[in-house]
């Protein structure tokens, strides 16, 4: 937690009562989004028809209301209340052009209701980053939750092997029989999350204690590996690499990030079009495929242009006409799939274009400029490390999956890691050399 001078910004003290609610309310919000209502799905359940996915479900959206308004109404009690404005400028244009593009969209009440769920989710996010008083408070509720969410995955393991670990009679990708994907719907999602625990555990190490922090990240580094999620294991050491340069470089930061962010995306996109690009990658040993995913990028680029500037409205793209429109003729399995598998081309379908530029500028830029700020100013560097190791895996994350503006747990801990840095960016040195001290 950015350790932030709150008094001055508000000019008051937080109540005896918000001091008491507000961990509680943190652990709460922090264990609803990782874990939700219903862990460990059935998978055969979930094709059944009628059966609903939980983030449509009447019973979690009143949840999420409930939560989000719980914490909005426990941030007016706090001091912080008066540090929420600076967070959300870009953000807010961000929604305000999702809203205008889902004007056009098929069904425009039902991009409200997205749009709404995961404007939801960001307050969220943000709140659970202004309610702790001091970064040592974040930490232990962090790890908190971190143990929860490791236990949980293995209790899953040894107790639920049928709803923890994908089966050989799984309904769909029965090819990824004993990989492990604890409570959640899907491996990859499991391995995504490991990740995000083996930063917390690394974390840990120095915030709070040596002998946790380690077992949480060896712990979380093995069942990573037991989920058989290639990306996430290769991305861990990787990103771990990339945050230690990232640290030394100065005014390069974005010049590095941009750059790889840039050349990655044009290979991958590449691929789904170019045989050049296609048998270069088979060369080098690539599967050029990406898992399947080039054809899923063909129908995607496709559609973007036909609709560069305003794109299809949020989440309004997958499973409608749109998708065959042009593309009919393919008659293969990418026209029934539900995501782009790429955050940034997922991006430009929500609201081509603009929405992509917007999402670069909060995502990518503003980061790299917080970041170098509260490297500089010396602002609780451990703090700052962690959101930083986040945010790259996020960003880079998104390269092959779908995981931006949604309302699942890897988009939560990438807001969390954004708003974060802003933070350690306003926040005030004085302070941190005083707990320093």
């Amino acid at each position: 937690m950015a350790e932030v001078s709150y008094g001055q910004h508000s000019g008051f003290s937080a109540s005896p009562l918000s001091q008491w609610l507000s961990p509680i309310l943190l652990g709460i919000v922090l264990l609803y989004f990782w874990i939700g209502l219903s862990p460990f799905p059935s998978l055969a359940e979930r094709l059944k028809p009628g059966h609903a996915v939980d983030a449509h479900t009447v019973i979690n959206q009143l949840v999420m209301v409930a939560v989000s308004l719980s914490v909005i109404g426990m941030l007016m009690m706090r001091p912080s209340l008066g540090l929420v404005p600076r967070l959300w400028g870009v953000l807010g244009l961000i929604f305000i052009w999702l809203l205008l593009t889902g004007a056009t969209a098929v069904d425009p009440v039902f991009v409200v209701r997205r749009v709404t769920y995961v404007l939801l989710t960001c307050i969220c996010a943000c709140g659970i980053l202004l309610l702790p008083r001091t970064s040592s408070e974040f930490a232990k509720l962090m790890a908190l939750c971190v143990v929860c969410v490791v236990g949980l995955c293995y209790f899953g393991v040894l107790a639920l092997p049928q709803n923890a670990i994908h089966q050989s009679g799984d309904p769909m990708e029965p090819n990824l029989a004993g990989n492990w994907r604890g409570y959640f719907l899907h491996k990859n999602t499991a391995a995504a999350a490991m990740v995000y625990a083996a930063f917390l555990g690394l974390f840990l190490r120095k915030q709070l204690s040596s002998v946790l922090g380690t077992l949480i990240f060896v712990a979380a580094c093995l069942f990573l590996l037991k989920t058989g999620g290639k990306t996430s294991a290769a991305m861990l050491p990787a990103v771990l690499i990339a945050a230690w340069l990232f640290e030394r470089l100065g005014w390069l930061r974005l010049v590095l990030v941009g750059s790889v962010l840039g050349a990655v995306n044009f290979v991958l996109l590449s691929a789904a079009v170019s045989r050049p690009m296609q048998r270069l990658l088979s060369s080098y040993g690539f599967d050029r495929t990406f898992t399947e995913r080039t054809a899923i990028w063909r129908i995607a680029l496709s559609a973007v242009k036909r609709s560069p500037l305003t794109g299809y409205g949020f989440h309004s793209f997958w499973d409608t006409d749109a998708v065959l429109r042009g593309e009919a003729a393919l008659k293969n399995w990418a026209v029934k799939a539900t995501s782009a598998h790429n955050s940034y081309l997922e991006l430009a379908l929500h609201g081509g274009l603009p929405l992509v530029a917007l999402m670069a500028i909060w995502m990518v830029v503003l980061p790299c400029r917080h970041a170098g700020i509260a490297f500089k100013r010396g602002v609780k560097s451990d703090v700052t490390r962690l959101f930083v190791r986040m945010w790259l895996f996020s960003v880079f994350l998104g390269c092959l999956e779908s995981v931006f503006l949604t309302g699942e747990q890897m988009w939560f801990m990438t807001a969390i890691s954004i708003f974060g840095l802003q933070l350690q960016a306003q926040a005030d040195p004085a302070d941190a050399e005083t707990e320093n001290a």
